[in-house]
């Protein structure tokens, strides 16, 4: 159990000090904005497709196509996976 606690201790405290501010071995993710209509249109899908298919309503999608929002945290990242790798994302959602 010790070295299993001092990694949690240790990334726990890495995030501590992220959050103040200070510089740290973390890793940042930043995901690409994405064109949802283009993505959607490359896949040859409509948005009642690609809505059901990946888990999105139909209203949203319409909304991020239109730009009267963009997609954020999990949805944008899931957004970015589809887009390079969208047959591992069908394969995992089936």
């Amino acid at each position: 159990m010790g070295t299993t606690f001092d990694s949690i201790a240790r990334g726990l405290n890495e995030a501590v000090e992220h959050a103040k501010g200070k510089k740290v071995a973390v890793k940042m993710y930043k995901p690409e904005p994405i064109d949802v209509s283009a993505l959607r249109q490359n896949m040859g899908m409509t948005q009642e497709q690609f809505a059901a298919r990946f888990g999105f309503s139909v209203a949203t999608l319409r909304h991020w196509e239109r730009g009267d929002r963009t997609p954020q945290g999990a949805a944008l990242v899931l957004l970015n996976v589809i887009k390079r790798a969208p047959e591992a994302v069908k394969a995992a959602l089936n």
